[in-house]
């Protein structure tokens, strides 16, 4: 009965992490055919970070770890790697917040890895400012 419980409890767990994190964009490098070529070129070049990204950091290695490794380099089959991400890198701070704030569904057809990425990673309690720092540390690391 123990030894159920447990198995029980692990299964819980895992699913929860799985759930935790989702997929990125199908494809990466698509921009909408409705936005004009000037504000495409506009996007591609993110503005300074709003946000701390030491403290990003922090808040990456707790809430966005388990799908996008500790270096931000992705988990095969759950979170896409954000070191080498054109999508993430075309976008600009404002928008990343509010992929994060949002979050993408398993169903999304630019899901890639069919797991949910919730939104704020899970955290309902995160607030912009945390968000906004995690955007901050993410350029930090993109290669």
């Amino acid at each position: 009965m123990f030894k159920r419980l447990i198995v029980a409890a692990l299964v819980v767990l895992a699913m929860a992490a799985l759930a935790a994190c989702g997929g990125g964009d199908k494809n990466e490098e698509a921009t909408p055919t409705t936005v004009p070529a000037a504000a495409q070129q506009q996007a591609a070049a993110p503005a300074a970070p709003v946000g701390d990204a030491a403290n990003g950091a922090k808040i990456f290695a707790t809430a966005c770890v388990a799908c996008h490794g500790p270096e931000g380099k992705g988990v095969t089959g759950l979170g896409k790697d954000l070191t080498t991400s054109e999508w993430t890198q075309q976008q600009t701070d404002e928008q990343l917040i509010e992929f994060i704030k949002r979050g993408r569904d398993a169903g999304d057809p630019l899901n890639t890895t069919g797991i949910a990425m919730p939104p704020k990673g899970g955290n309902p309690a995160m607030t912009d400012q945390e968000i906004a720092d995690i955007v901050a540390f993410m350029r930090t690391i993109h290669e």
